[in-house]
């Protein structure tokens, strides 16, 4: 099974509110912005000269945090989403 076989057996419950949050100031510090880059899921883009959030994409891996360092600590606030939201895993 192919991985694109295997994604699409992932199910997603989409909350009304998001479950990221970014501090803007801290992304304007920020010269790298690996957060637009490390994303697998792509939730972050450059959109009106600011760090934009896709959270509906998210898969819950937690890469934007590790990568993030937001000008010396982290401009990104992830959480897990609300019981019952967000991403569902399925091996098949």
């Amino acid at each position: 099974m192919s991985l694109d076989d295997r994604l699409g057996l992932d199910r997603y419950e989409i909350d009304e509110q998001s479950h990221i949050n970014i501090d803007h100031s801290r992304c304007l510090a920020c010269h790298l912005k690996p957060c637009l880059t490390v994303c697998p899921a792509e939730v972050y883009v450059w959109a009106d000269d600011k760090v934009a959030i896709r959270y509906e994409n998210c898969l819950e891996c937690g890469t934007c945090t590790v990568a993030c360092d937001g000008g010396g600590e982290s401009g990104i606030n992830w959480r897990p989403p609300q019981g019952g939201f967000g991403i569902a895993f399925r091996y098949g």
